[in-house]
């Protein structure tokens, strides 16, 4: 089959996300780890109509180590949330799927199916703005969290309140298209977060700022350790030069290997 016969297909779209990045309490890591992925995973997300993919990430100390700013209005304590789970809602069904998300989780604390021993970070969703890729023809969005990528960097960028937000948009698209050609770092997503309902049955620290924040989800086929020095070390400079954007947060993490207790030994 020629190129030029290859038909697209772009119908299933991401429309919402769900970050939530969590710490639990010490002496319950594997505990932890095997409630949230043999059981939270998919009775909290993954059952529900529209909430269609879905994947685990971890941060272990040398990991930690690497996040800056170290102070920042988005976190407290940046050094604290291990364990980072991502998921895609269909476009169509984000309102659906949100609702149900809050409805499926109180029925789970009703029916003892909770984790106490743990804190939530930051939990919130998020909505799909764009994409930045290095390839022309790369890995859909959709499909990010079914690439076997090898690491995930999370990047909060704030832009000054008068900034523009196309403005913000396109200096963005322009700097970091032409930043991860040559690069492991397949792509980056965006994402601008939707405030907490004041009843969500998550507590977590405030986060003052989000109506100025996007998230970008960086994908990188490299272990994150090994493309920091050349990428993202640096990332908070080079986009500080825009004059209106600046970094909040910058925190790597790799895969969880689903099944195994791999990486709880390693998280302080």
């Amino acid at each position: 089959m020629s190129d030029d016969s290859i038909p697209a297909f772009d119908d299933i779209k991401v429309g919402t996300a769900l970050f939530t990045l969590v710490e639990p309490h010490r002496g319950h890591e594997v505990a932890y780890n095997r409630w949230y992925e043999r059981d939270h995973f998919y009775a909290g997300c993954m059952i529900g109509a529209g909430w269609f993919a879905g994947r685990r990430w971890v941060a272990t100390k040398d990991l930690k180590a690497l996040r800056y700013p170290t102070e920042t209005p988005f976190l407290p304590d940046v050094s604290l949330g291990s364990y980072l789970a991502t998921y895609w809602v269909e476009a169509t069904q984000s309102a659906e799927a949100i609702a149900w998300g809050s409805t499926q989780v109180r029925w789970l604390h009703e029916h003892g199916r909770m984790f106490d021993a743990r804190d939530h970070i930051h939990t919130m969703m998020y909505v799909h703005r764009f994409d930045i890729f290095r390839d022309a023809d790369p890995v859909p969005a959709a499909l990010s969290l079914d690439h076997p990528y090898q690491g995930l960097v999370l990047v909060m960028v704030d832009r000054d309140p008068e900034a523009d937000r196309g403005a913000a948009k396109a200096w963005l698209t322009q700097h970091l298209q032409a930043a991860l050609q040559g690069t492991p770092v397949a792509a980056a997503l965006a994402f601008t977060p939707i405030a907490l309902p004041k009843d969500a049955p998550v507590f977590q620290p405030p986060n003052p700022g989000e109506e100025h924040r996007t998230m970008l989800a960086f994908f990188c086929q490299d272990d994150p350790r090994a493309v920091w020095p050349g990428f993202f070390a640096g990332l908070g400079e080079r986009l500080a030069e825009s004059g209106f954007l600046r970094v909040s947060y910058c925190a790597p993490f790799v895969p969880t290997v689903p099944g195994t207790d791999t990486y709880t030994d390693e998280l302080w």
